[in-house]
Formats: structure tokens, sequence, C-alpha cells
């Protein structure tokens, strides 16, 4: 089966929380598109995920926080990152003025 969609479509003006939507999973592979808009990570919360993640920021501007590194990298449109299995970090601001829209790939 083939199927389509826009990674667009169905953002909404507002969001209570980070929306999250899986595209594709599969036993070693899971691609979601996140929809931010101004949400960062709770306080003192740190991801710490047994994969590895790719992500893409494909609308919108997010800045994230690497524990190991004590710096935050700010990602624009078309900014990348490869997050390494157990590397801990956390979103610490995305765009309140129009929605950050992000491809995520974990893979193992």
């Amino acid at each position: 089966m083939i199927e389509s969609g826009n990674l667009f479509a169905g953002i909404t003006d507002t969001l209570a929380a980070e929306q999250i939507t899986a595209l594709l999973t599969t036993p070693n592979v899971r691609i979601e598109r996140i929809v931010s808009r101004g949400h960062t990570s709770p306080p003192d919360f740190w991801y710490d995920q047994p994969q590895a993640e790719w992500v893409i920021v494909l609308a919108g501007s997010a800045a994230v926080a690497f524990e190991a590194r004590r710096r935050r990298a700010r990602s624009e449109v078309a900014t990348t990152c490869t997050i390494p299995a157990h590397t801990k970090h956390r979103v610490v601001s995305t765009d309140a003025g129009e929605p950050t829209v992000w491809l995520a790939v974990h893979y193992r």
C-alpha cells in the first residue's frame, strides 16, 4: 500500500501540549512529526532514549540543550541533528509565534 500526506496538514493555531504524530513505525525505525508552539521540556527533565535520533526542523525554530556539553544548539529551518542513544538532551525553547515542525527519525 502506498500512502501519502502533507507534513504541514492539520497544524492548529493553538496546542495545549506538543503534538507528536507517528508516521511510520517498524521494529527498528520510528518516524514522527512533532509540532511545538512555545513548548519546552519540563524543568529538570532530560530525554535519555535507548535509540538514536535524527531530527530536522522543517518550520519555526528551537533550541536543544545537551547535558554532557553544557551548551545549547539552536535549530532553524533545515537544521539537522543526530543524537546518539542515551545522549541526555532537552528542548529549552521553541518558537511561540509560529509552529515549530520537526521530523524525527528514531532508529536502532
